[in-house]
């Protein structure tokens, strides 16, 4: 399932996801700290939803969240 989550309180502007199978495939933050954000999705890619949200869940940069706090919302997302 490919989705395009809308950011919220963060330097990005969105995330591109591509989850299967319970997999996370592909992650693209819009924006953001460039190199961060890649970092975080290369981190992500290949790995269970469930263990990228234990892992990046609660992050705080600003605001009361951060670039990865938001990428596990939207994963979260996927599952309502």
């Amino acid at each position: 399932m490919k989705t395009v989550y809308k950011t919220r309180g963060v330097c990005s502007s969105a995330i591109e996801l591509e989850v299967e199978e319970g997999v996370v495939k592909h992650v693209n933050f819009i924006g953001g700290c460039r190199g961060n954000t890649q970092g975080v999705a290369r981190l992500a890619e290949n790995r269970p939803v469930e263990e990228v949200i234990s892992l990046v869940e609660g992050i705080q940069c600003r605001n009361g969240t951060s670039c990865p706090d938001q990428l596990a919302k939207a994963l979260r997302s996927l599952a309502e």
